[in-house]
């Protein structure tokens, strides 16, 4: 399941955004810093119009979409990573997530305390990243100290290529670098995995602006995903009957509500896709990195379907609905039968064929 950390200064709307994508109450919305002190965890299905048509093609019982947990962590402040406001806190809840959802005020209401002091959100990214990579330092530079004395062991072959990791990264922070921009082999990345490292997260920064944004919004990070949602727009969206927030929306020129655009940038930030299954049984949503291999999709399933993988029945989703089902789209040719080597492609519908 991917788990999606949604933090930011005070008072930036996080909270608010996280009931609205999560469309409950529980996160605490206060006009006041660190009304948020414990995280609040909301699990989301993934929106996704393919299962409801795969379903009625297949006369299937149940639907079962894919899930995304949201967590709203505490605000942070300048001085966070020395245990500032609720800091150490803040970057323990932070180091359990898959990528970070970095939510920044542009949004102009007076009513809404500024802790700041001021609308900027380039500023407030930089307060956020430098807290980060201050913490991220102190962590990096424990790790130096034991690998420079572990690599000193003539037997020992791997201190040595996690002592040069350490060292590329060490260097990146220094210079207010984040750790993700630092080139890593595979074996690099493995050796260095347990120190959980806050800046190597994917980041996606949502700039949460008034209902009606005119201006040109600043780009907050070059080669950075970004996107803008309206916190409080999809808060107003959520007491609306589904209907009438569609027409809303429409009445807006708005495509997406906030939730689409924020797991759909996410899944693209951490290089998911999804493919399906469908049949009487159930048809189903499954998330796998891109580039995963047939009998490895297969053990998002049951890990015992990798190595009891034969074979995969493939077909695109809009030739299943085409071809009206399994039946005729074995008759129609449109099916393709695939082998161990097959990369799974987002909105294959599978049917796994593996020894029980």
């Amino acid at each position: 399941m991917l788990k999606v950390g949604i933090v930011g200064l005070p008072n930036v709307g996080k909270s608010t955004l996280f009931n609205a994508l999560t469309k409950s109450k529980q996160a605490n919305v206060a006009n006041y810093p660190f009304c948020t002190i414990d995280p609040n965890v909301g699990v989301v299905e993934v929106p996704d119009e393919r299962l409801a048509r795969l379903a009625e093609i297949s006369k299937s019982k149940k639907i079962v979409p894919t899930i995304v947990e949201f967590v709203d962590i505490a605000g942070l402040v300048a001085g966070a990573s020395k245990g500032e406001g609720l800091g150490n806190k803040f970057l323990s809840h932070i180091r359990e997530v898959d990528a970070i959802v970095q939510v920044l005020r542009v949004f102009t209401d007076s009513n809404i305390i500024n802790t700041q002091g001021w609308v900027d959100p380039k500023k407030d990214a930089e307060i956020i990243n430098l807290e980060l990579a201050l913490a991220d330092l102190a962590t990096v530079q424990k790790r130096l100290e034991n690998l420079k004395s572990a690599s000193k062991n003539p037997n020992d072959k791997e201190s040595p290529k996690a002592l040069a990791a350490c060292e590329k990264i060490y260097a990146a922070l220094e210079t207010g670098k984040p750790a993700r921009s630092v080139a890593l082999e595979e074996d690099e990345k493995e050796l260095i995995r347990d120190l959980n490292l806050l800046t190597i997260k994917p980041i996606l920064y949502v700039l949460n602006t008034d209902e009606a944004v005119f201006e040109q919004l600043p780009i907050i990070e070059e080669g950075a995903a970004q996107i803008e949602i309206s916190a409080r727009l999809e808060a107003e969206l959520t007491e609306l009957p589904e209907n009438e927030a569609k027409e809303y929306l429409k009445s807006l020129n708005i495509q997406q509500t906030g939730l689409d655009k924020l797991i759909s940038a996410s899944y693209k930030l951490l290089g998911l896709i999804t493919f399906l299954t469908s049949g009487e049984p159930e048809t189903r949503a499954w998330t796998v990195k891109a580039g995963t291999k047939a009998p490895q999709a297969a053990g998002a399933i049951h890990t015992d379907f990798i190595k009891g993988f034969i074979k995969a029945d493939v077909i695109n989703w809009r030739d299943f609905l085409a071809c009206g089902g399994w039946s005729r789209a074995r008759e129609s040719g449109k099916l393709r039968l695939e082998g161990k080597e097959y990369i799974v492609q987002d909105g294959d519908v599978i049917y796994f064929h593996v020894n029980a």
